[in-house]
């Protein structure tokens, strides 16, 4: 059985397996001005370990613009609960980042990525904020293991509150405290083929996605969160590709998360994940 490398794309969010493909392909190389446009559903919001719309359907709404040939990017996703009773948590996240590669040949080449993401609740923002900036780097090693398919991966993310109310002028100081730290991740991803369903198809290619998360305090809400690592989550998707230039890709989904911290979510997670994008 032919396995592939599975390129690691960052979630930043959560970065959750659920939402790294929002973030770009770290090993996407071949130079030009190239976009997605997208959106996904999810049976439940799962970012960074906590349930967002406590148990509430949600839909993504990307769209994402790459420069490869200076390895800078931006993008723009929506999040947004089926429900009206979570309307006030409608999040945008806008993102710069800069992406490349290290040690090129080498068993250790290295895929980087730099980047600034701002959170933005545009319904708070009208009484109180929860607005979040973060810097990340996210590292991944595809060559590293024995293994083919097999990718270890490191993402190291830094939050701190983003525009102050005004209402409040400043934030109360634990609120702000609790806003402000790192979350770290290490990931572990395997991809590798199955025949196609069908002989007209190409073979399948399923990925397998696991994640160990480290929260030092750090609530995007202003919670107290014990430093610990919170949570592990486990997934697999695949996609299915359509259009003459094979640029219109269909990837369902599904995760679990084992939530270790209390404080983070009080209970294991599974949910389900459908999305649609065109590649141009």
């Amino acid at each position: 059985m032919k396995r592939v490398v599975f390129s690691i794309v960052l979630l930043t969010a959560a970065v959750a397996a659920a939402e790294q493909q929002w973030e770009g392909d770290l090993l996407r190389d071949d130079g030009g001005l190239d976009g997605t446009v997208g959106i996904t559903w999810d049976s439940q919001y799962i970012w960074r370990g906590f349930d967002v719309f406590d148990d509430e359907s949600a839909v993504h709404i990307l769209a994402d613009l790459n420069l490869f040939d200076t390895g800078f990017g931006v993008s723009v996703v929506a999040h947004r609960a089926f429900g009206r009773e979570f309307e006030d948590l409608t999040r945008v996240d806008g993102t710069a980042y800069y992406q490349n590669s290290l040690f090129a040949g080498e068993p250790y080449v290295t895929n980087y990525r730099l980047g600034y993401v701002y959170y933005y609740y545009p319904g708070l923002n009208e009484g109180e904020s929860l607005d979040l900036m973060e810097g990340h780097v996210v590292l991944s090693w595809p060559n590293l293991l024995p293994i083919e398919g097999l990718q270890p991966s490191y993402v190291a993310a830094y939050t701190r509150p983003g525009r102050l109310d005004e209402t409040w002028g400043v934030f109360p100081s634990d609120h702000e405290d609790n806003m402000t730290g790192w979350i770290q991740i290490l990931m572990l991803d395997y991809g590798f083929t199955v025949p196609a369903l069908f002989h007209s198809l190409e073979d399948q290619v399923i990925r397998l996605h696991s994640e160990l998360v480290y929260n030092d305090s750090v609530s995007p809400y202003g919670d107290n969160i014990s430093s610990a690592f919170s949570h592990a989550v486990f997934g697999a998707s695949t996609d299915f590709t359509f259009g003459a230039d094979k640029n219109i890709v269909l990837t369902p989904a599904v995760y679990y998360q084992l939530s270790l911290e209390d404080t983070v979510n009080t209970e294991n997670e599974f949910w389900v994940s459908v999305g649609l994008k065109y590649e141009f």
